[in-house]
């Protein structure tokens, strides 16, 4: 029964006017009591019927005195005393039945946030409704990791990538399978138990005579993709049983032992340190003959300075799980002379040479050659945990210091509409500034964000007070250059970002090609280059995506992830099997490219499966990803600066 104040309709003789005044219950009992048709029916009632009047007058003072009870009889109550009719007994007997029934159960009791429908609920209709479509989102990109290992497998299995169109593989990595250990712990994050049978029995029985009997490698794209890829596959399947690293999903069981991914990394990597004990300094050759364990410069004796500075998170952990610590004090060493060398507000050019172990040129950018150095200043420094809070302190300044010679130097706006970018300074400081910004550039959100919280929410870091006025600032310009990143998809015909684009800017021509797209809001401020407009399935937007997510728990980042993997699907895909590269991102239907680059499944379908993944599978503050996406876990918990 309700405790509210029920309407009051009834019509009697002595009514007033004023409705909105309550009467008490006793007064209309009075009332209808002295209306001349009820005095006539009373003196014509027998005793026996003034004793049941008598007694539905008790049951209505117990009815009265119920906590539940109602403020006004009901209509037909009101109608039986005045009339006489049978329906006395019927509106009595059902008010009995009401009495003595058990009274109705409870709902659970709600929070004042559920009552309000809040987001954060789980009993929200609407958050329910968008996990069960971000869960479906997930099973497409899964299906899509499927398709692109079939293609793989079916025409290039042990071959480094697949030519789809041609239906082939191609060596274009040193041989070693570069396509198998990419894939592997993207396969093991999905849990698809035949691909980690597949990839992981192929690494076992192929991939070290492989390593004893080739050649030439890159010291660079063979620690990313390959090193990085078997540590990877040995943490994700058990190989740190007490760590105390919660991935978030269980342990791969399919496949070989952790031990044998191991084995073959420390194997690899014995042969890879050539490269730095080869060079008369700190700063390793970029090439590595691994059938002789010899290192050699490239052909114009410059290695790039992303290159020498992005292998320290797989050589450290080499290191940690096999207690030698040889690897990670090689690859540290070149971050230790990167520190004392001269750079420009923290910017440093994008060649450097192993035989003096100065740089090279004046030429800045986070592009190509540049790029990862800065993702790995943060990395390292989080990966080592407390140990890095103590020991490795300078490169969290280097970091920063280098954040803030980005604002000032090559953070900029564009015309009309004002999309934040990050540009070039091919002449160094002194020199014009080049509107250019590489797809790579677009790593640098992520980093930003991750650099500002350490990996915790932004929620958290501000409820905890954690967050600098540096890092607030960090956190604000990643979203702005994400939004950019996004628009360089959106501003095309197909949706898919060109390699590299250039921003209208004062003082610069506004002359160019467009991307095509030409309801895009931003089409006159972005410039897409004849010689720019292939796309090669590439990651670093959707990486920021991830990150951007994970930190600010922002739905528009797996929407725009989510609009980004529908045009690879659109586009790209192969229905043989496989997706492949294009040529131009501005004309529909694109040509094709005939290419499925290895970090297409290490990388770029990885990430936009955790973009719509539970937020404690690989938390950001237990793991860092390396530059090729192979998560790699943290010591401890990094204190904060």
């Amino acid at each position: 029964m309700s405790s509210k104040v029920l309407p009051y309709s009834i019509r009697d003789v002595a009514y007033d006017n004023d409705k909105s005044r309550h009467r008490s219950f006793f007064k209309v009992i009075a009332q209808a009591l002295v209306t001349s048709n009820t005095r006539r029916d009373c003196l014509r009632w027998s005793t026996g019927k003034f004793l049941l009047l008598l007694m539905i007058g008790g049951l209505t003072c117990l009815m009265l005195t119920h906590k539940s009870s109602v403020h006004f009889p009901s209509e037909g109550f009101l109608k039986g005393v005045a009339n006489g009719k049978d329906n006395l007994l019927k509106e009595g007997t059902n008010k009995i039945g009401k009495l003595l029934r058990r009274p109705p159960r409870l709902p659970p009791r709600l929070s004042p946030d559920e009552l309000v429908g809040n987001s954060n609920s789980t009993l929200d209709p609407n958050r329910l409704k968008a996990n069960q479509e971000y869960k479906s989102r997930q099973a497409k990109v899964r299906e899509a990791f499927i398709h692109a290992w079939s293609g793989y497998k079916n025409y290039a299995m042990g071959y480094d990538e697949l030519m789809p169109l041609s239906r082939r593989g191609v060596d274009g990595l040193g041989g070693l399978g570069a396509t198998v250990v990419d894939s592997l712990d993207t396969a093991m994050i999905m849990g698809i138990d035949e691909i980690i049978s597949e990839a992981g029995n192929w690494i076992e029985e192929h991939l070290l005579e492989r390593i004893s009997e080739k050649g030439q490698v890159n010291l660079f794209e063979t620690t990313i993709r390959v090193l990085g890829g078997l540590l990877s596959a040995y943490h994700l399947s058990g190989g740190e049983p007490n760590s105390g690293g919660d991935i978030g999903l269980p342990m791969a069981q399919k496949g070989p032992k952790p031990e044998v991914y191991q084995r073959i990394a420390r194997n690899l990597a014995d042969r890879l340190l050539s490269a730095f004990t080869s060079s008369p300094t700190a700063i390793p050759f970029s090439d590595v003959v691994l059938r002789d364990r010899s290192a050699h410069p490239a052909p114009d004796g410059l290695s790039s300075t992303s290159e020498v500075s992005t292998l320290q998170l797989e050589f450290n952990y080499l290191s940690t799980i096999t207690g030698d610590p040889r690897y990670g004090v090689e690859a540290m060493k070149v971050l230790e002379h990167l520190k004392t060398l001269p750079k420009v507000e923290g910017l440093v050019p994008i060649y450097i040479s192993p035989q003096s172990g100065q740089f090279s040129g004046e030429n800045i950018r986070l592009g190509s050659r540049g790029d990862s150095y800065y993702e790995y200043l943060i990395k390292v420094w989080l990966q080592q945990g407390s140990d890095g809070d103590r020991h490795l302190r300078y490169l969290y300044d280097m970091y920063e210091e280098a954040m803030k010679g980005v604002k000032h130097l090559l953070v900029r706006k564009s015309l009309p509409k004002g999309l934040v970018f990050v540009g070039e300074l091919p002449y160094g400081s002194s020199g014009a500034f080049s509107p250019k910004m590489d797809h790579l550039v677009c790593f640098l959100p992520g980093t930003l964000a991750l650099g500002a919280t350490k990996g915790i929410t932004k929620k958290k870091a501000l409820e905890a007070n954690l967050l600098t006025l540096e890092d607030v600032g960090n956190l604000n310009l990643a979203e702005d250059l994400a939004k950019t990143c996004f628009e360089m998809y959106a501003v095309t015909s197909t949706g898919l970002a060109p390699e590299i684009a250039y921003f209208h800017i004062e003082g610069a021509s506004n002359d160019g090609p467009d991307g095509g797209n030409r309801s895009s809001e931003y089409i006159n401020d972005i410039i897409i280059k004849h010689a720019d407009r292939h796309n090669l399935l590439r990651p670093e937007t959707v990486e920021s995506l991830f990150v951007l997510h994970r930190i600010t728990e922002d739905p528009k980042y797996r929407q725009w992830g989510w609009q980004i993997f529908e045009a690879f699907e659109k586009y790209t895909k192969v229905y043989s099997g496989g997706y492949t590269s294009l040529d131009d991102v501005t004309t529909v239907p694109p040509h094709k490219r005939d290419k499925m680059e290895t970090f297409f499944l290490g990388e770029t379908l990885k990430y936009l499966y955790l973009l719509f993944e539970d937020d404690n599978v690989l938390p950001l503050d237990k793991f860092v990803f390396n530059t090729e996406a192979h998560p790699l876990p943290i010591k401890k918990t990094t204190k904060v600066a």
